[in-house]
């Protein structure tokens, strides 16, 4: 256990060397600051315009679930980009070699790079949309249903992106790496919004569809049962938001995600063992 959380250390340390963290932070704190400005005024105008009800928080939410899918996307990014180069960078610039030539054997320099990346994304899901949650419960008073498994869910689908990173990078060049991740999560966003508007139009062939791309790679689905989770329940009965889910993937896709996330690595593991360096 030792090698591998030597090598996280490391991993951490060369992303604050690259400068990744502190862009993580310093950028995180920009998000959240334009959020809050924007999140106050039209808040504001809600009021201006709404007979308090006690229901002026439900009504802002969707602000904030809005906000919750821009951290979401910015965690998917950072997810690909801060690992995609680090098995095969490392490979082509032969700097690899002085990790396995020493008594840590490979798989535990992946596991370990698996670590310190999933540590750098739950900070990131914390700091974004941990923040979205305080600032949105600061200014209304309303908090969002259902936050902490919502985020979690968020954090899942970050580990499933850097489970497949890591092992796109065992085999792959850092370009075609990165190439074949976003295209697959391309994939998976499309069939994702065919499987919405078909359960809005209630045509079970483009229901079918978006489940066969979740099963390929189960991000949106995640998504999606997140914004349906930390939603209102009036928002989840009339589809009145863009971010109403009409097909909810079922609690089955979130532990199918889980064995995904462990034999990706796990493909990974034993890829990288069979490299020839």
């Amino acid at each position: 256990m030792r090698p591998i959380l030597f090598i996280a250390w490391l991993t951490l340390r060369e992303a604050g060397r690259r400068r990744i963290l502190w862009l993580v932070g310093g950028l995180s704190l920009v998000f959240l600051i334009v959020f809050a400005v924007g999140f106050r005024l039209v808040y504001a105008e809600i009021l201006a315009h709404m007979p308090r009800s006690g229901r002026e928080g439900e009504a802002a939410s969707f602000f904030a679930i809005a906000g919750l899918y821009a951290a979401n996307f910015l965690v998917i990014m950072l997810s690909v980009l801060a690992a995609v180069d680090t098995v095969s960078g490392e490979v082509a610039s032969h700097s690899i070699h002085s990790l396995v030539s020493k008594p840590i054997r490979r798989r535990e320099v992946i596991l370990g790079k698996w670590l310190g990346f999933a540590a750098l994304v739950v900070g990131a899901v914390l700091a974004l949309g941990g923040g979205v949650v305080a600032i949105s419960w600061a200014i209304t008073g309303y908090l969002i249903p259902n936050t902490l498994v919502g985020l979690s869910l968020i954090v899942l689908e970050g580990l499933v992106l850097t489970s497949l990173t890591i092992l796109g990078g065992t085999r792959l060049s850092t370009l075609a790496n990165g190439v074949l991740v976003f295209m697959l999560f391309g994939l998976a966003f499309l069939g994702g919004w065919t499987e919405q508007i078909g359960g809005f139009l209630g045509n079970q062939a483009a229901i079918r569809v978006g489940i066969v791309t979740s099963l390929i790679l189960p991000t949106e689905a995640l998504w999606k049962r997140a914004a349906h989770l930390m939603q209102p329940a009036v928002y989840q009965s009339f589809a009145s938001t863009p971010f109403a889910v009409t097909s909810v993937p079922s609690p089955a896709m979130v532990y199918y995600s889980l064995v995904y996330c462990l034999a990706v690595v796990a493909t990974a593991v034993a890829t990288f063992d069979r490299r020839d360096l």
